[in-house]
């Protein structure tokens, strides 16, 4: 396309992105304005960096938005892009804002704390996701998009979760999740509901890595959906004016009896994820600055959660695992969705117990849990990180945490009995079936776990559930609904002879 006197079209919004190029923040500064426009909204960026010329239009091909002019002026340059296509466009069609204080709000802020139904011990549960049903996905893409209104979406979602926590019921599981079902990702999503932050798909950010060829390349042997993934970026301070998963926990409480647990992204992975220095510097000199913030954040929300009646707040720190099992120091690594770059594990593990205890402190320690396995984007376990708890449990013993839910059924994960040198006075969640397999466990082998855990921990300590979710990305499940059903009763089933 060649540049012409003047753009046709008046633009919606504008920014000017300076001299950045696309591999230096301008594709992140281009989703930060986009991002908030409705279908056919139109944006203009201002440039004088002159390899946009090619790039830009390339993007938009790449993402499905319209490059419908650009102008030219000696270094000056003008690009008109559509969000989607012209076509989409409505004459009034303006920016949607959230208003910082709702009713909602107010109301979560007024309520009287509710007391939870206690966790028996032996109680069987999922970790957190749950396979999403096609029209949820689809449905997800359109808010995303700007195509499906909010309260059309929560509207959808509540039919979701309905479905999930149905499916665990009639598994026979003890404790429920909501499945996870409005989110994109088990962590990814805060993106969406904090602050100066949004989901940037993981393809814009191939070009900020050292080698974005390479990087790509790994990414498909990972069996990593480039495309359907997407990545919080950060272009402001960080801020929480409504709940991240609280409003999860009050509708799962309107549809089921029995204890609930909410699973929140931890504080080391949220600050592994976050901290990006071509974009986070604008607001943050440092990740350590970012995560004070996060810190602050999750305890605001597990005070909310704890409030509103959450038997169990878990907390998801997948991570942990690539810090030393990957091998890989000083590089990007995309294990969870954490890009950053870290230091040697031991630096990486004390800063992470430390943001952890940061979050718990003061809170009730026996509703309060921890979880780790070693990646759980794809079924294929042959890409998936393997190694002992061997490096890890004593950093995982100095967090002040009720209960550790631990992948275990997996040869991947190593031998239970190092798990012993947890704390006595901990609980210890057993993964007993490995949602990345196939077939459903047989009775005996699940069975056979179940009596290994409450041989090394004692049965007032054990918990039981899968390795992981089941869906860590709404787009790539790791199993069906009915796998994931099957796989949480052949736990129910196994567990109630040692009840008894």
């Amino acid at each position: 396309m060649n540049p012409i006197d003047s753009h046709l079209h008046e633009p919606d919004t504008s920014f000017d992105g300076g001299d950045l190029d696309c591999g230096n923040g301008l594709l992140l500064l281009i989703r930060k304005h986009i991002d908030p426009l409705p279908r056919g909204g139109l944006l203009e960026i201002l440039s004088t960096e002159i390899s946009v010329d090619e790039d830009l239009p390339a993007w938009c091909r790449l993402t499905g938005n319209e490059l419908l002019s650009w102008t030219k002026v000696k270094k000056q340059r003008s690009f008109l892009v559509c969000k989607g296509k012209l076509s989409d466009r409505s004459v009034d069609a303006k920016i949607a804002v959230t208003p910082a204080v709702t009713e909602a709000k107010i109301e979560r802020l007024l309520r009287v704390p509710i007391s939870p139904p206690p966790i028996p011990p032996l109680s069987v549960m999922g970790i957190g996701s749950w396979p999403r049903p096609r029209w949820m996905i689809e449905a997800m893409h359109a808010h995303v998009e700007g195509r499906l209104p909010e309260a059309a979406f929560q509207e959808t979602a509540d039919d979701a979760v309905r479905l999930a926590i149905s499916a665990q019921e009639k598994a026979g599981v003890d404790v429920v999740t909501d499945g996870e079902q409005r989110r994109d990702s088990y962590a990814s999503f805060v993106a969406s509901r904090l602050d100066n932050c949004q989901l940037i798909p993981l393809v814009d950010l191939l070009p900020l890595v050292d080698h974005p060829e390479e990087f790509e390349a790994e990414l498909r042997a990972l069996d990593i959906p480039a495309g359907d993934v997407r990545h919080p970026a950060v272009f402001g301070k960080l801020l929480r004016s409504r709940p991240l998963v609280a409003h999860e926990l009050d509708f799962a409480r309107s549809v089921t009896a029995k204890p609930i647990k909410a699973a929140l992204p931890g504080p080391y992975l949220l600050a592994r994820t976050m901290w990006m220095e071509c974009i986070s510097n604008q607001a943050y000199g440092s990740r350590e600055e970012v995560a004070e913030d996060i810190v602050h954040i999750l305890r605001e929300e597990l005070a909310e959660l704890m409030d509103a009646g959450a038997a169990l707040v878990q907390l998801d720190e997948p991570v942990l695992s690539e810090v030393v099992f990957s091998g890989a120091k000083n590089k990007r690594s995309f294990m969870c969705g954490a890009l950053s770059e870290s230091h040697d594990p031991e630096h990486e593990l004390g800063f992470a117990r430390d943001l952890l205890n940061a979050v718990l402190e003061g809170f009730p320690q026996e509703r309060t849990g921890l979880h780790v396995c070693r990646g759980n984007w794809t079924p294929d376990e042959s890409v998936a990180l393997a190694g002992s708890y061997a490096p890890l449990v004593d950093m995982l013993s100095q967090v002040r945490v009720g209960a550790y839910l631990l992948e275990m059924c997996t040869p991947r994960a190593g031998e239970m009995e190092i798990l012993r040198a947890l704390p006595p006075d901990a609980r210890v969640g057993v993964g007993v079936v490995n949602q990345k397999a196939p077939h459903t466990e047989a009775f005996d082998a699940v069975s056979a776990r179940i009596e290994q855990a409450i041989n090394l921990f004692g049965r007032e300590r054990v918990l039981l559930h899968p390795d992981c979710g089941f869906a860590t990305f709404a787009d790539s499940p790791i199993c069906c609904t009915g796998s994931a059903q099957e796989k949480l009763a052949a736990i129910a089933r196994a567990v109630e002879p040692f009840r008894r």
